[in-house]
């Protein structure tokens, strides 16, 4: 064997080793568990703001009772049809969506949401984005890992403790951290190919939005400037940009999140982006170490404990 035979396998075998490593080396399973406990209660909010326009959109005297069948897609509703179903099928996903914060019957719970998250997306493609696609991704995910292992009512019936973890590989998470490199690597890519982007355009028509589509449409000083309007279309785009690729690093992954957290809330504030914000946020929190997971009650006390004032002394005894 030739020396460069054995320095190619040696780096194949380096990359081998740090490829299973990522993604199988087994660890405590707490940001699994706050991500499952965040996704339930994003999925509350979700279903309880389907209720106010859910026969228009859902019945069958909706704006659009029947959907294109499209291949390889499905709906729970296209074996069972009508009204009566969708009732059901609202009231399933509420109580499993309730059932995954808690981390009740965590698996079986993310199953039936995953299920029925996704009918009701595949029922209402007209009024639903890539938010409620995002969060399809992160049922599955969920739906086919144990992620009732940490912070869950299932690790107290098993431990007798609801902040106990167990410690298995995590993959579930890497899925999801890769998941948010890859959407901003193709918001960045789709956005490029444009015109209104390239030209720097962009930012002024999002902005250009009156209060039925923004819960705060920006000055015209703002959207009319043509050099913020510059900064802020290219800033964007290099803010997704470095969030896709710095994430990954120790040093920069805190701030580059931070980044995105404040360019999320301007979205949800100037434009009707719906649950696709809240849906990163969700992909956010799988980069949160569990070890930070782990302490961070215990450091909420502690604080709470500090910040209290402390108990007065009897008179008897003080002046004793």
């Amino acid at each position: 064997m030739t020396e460069s035979d054995s320095s190619r396998r040696s780096l194949v075998g380096t990359i081998t080793d740090r490829w299973c490593a990522f993604w199988f080396t087994p660890e405590p399973a707490y940001t699994l568990g706050l991500v499952r406990m965040m996704f339930g209660v994003v999925v509350v909010a979700w279903t309880l703001a389907l209720l106010p326009d859910f026969s228009r959109v859902f019945g069958e005297q909706g704006v659009a009772p029947a959907y294109p069948r499209l291949a390889y897609q499905w709906s729970v509703f296209d074996v069972w049809p009508g009204d009566p179903a969708l009732w059901i099928g609202w009231v399933l996903l509420l109580l499993s969506a309730v059932a995954m914060t808690v981390g009740w019957h965590s698996r079986f719970a993310a199953i039936v949401v995953f299920v029925l998250f996704y009918s009701f997306d595949r029922s209402g493609g007209f009024v639903f984005n890539a938010g409620d696609q995002l969060l399809t991704v992160v049922a599955l995910i969920l739906a086919l890992s144990c992620c009732g292992a940490a912070l869950s009512l299932d690790q107290r019936r098993r431990t007798g403790s609801f902040r106990s973890a167990q410690t298995m590989a995590p993959w579930p998470i890497r899925l999801m951290q890769v998941q948010l490199s890859l959407v901003y690597l193709v918001s960045v890519q789709a956005k490029l190919s444009g015109k209104f982007w390239a030209d720097g355009a962009a930012a002024s028509y999002t902005w250009r939005t009156d209060g039925r589509w923004a819960l705060l449409s920006a000055p015209e000083w703002l959207s009319g400037n043509a050099i913020l309007v510059n900064v802020a279309t290219w800033g964007t785009l290099l803010i997704e940009l470095a969030i896709a690729v710095l994430v990954w690093n120790r040093r920069w992954r805190f701030w580059v999140l931070a980044a995105g957290v404040v360019m999320h809330l301007t979205m949800m504030i100037t434009m009707n982006v719906a649950f696709f914000s809240v849906a990163m946020f969700v992909l956010y929190l799988a980069f949160i170490p569990w070890e930070t997971v782990q302490s961070l009650p215990g450091k909420l006390k502690r604080r709470r404990a500090s910040a209290s004032p402390p108990e007065q002394q009897p008179i008897d005894q003080a002046a004793s």
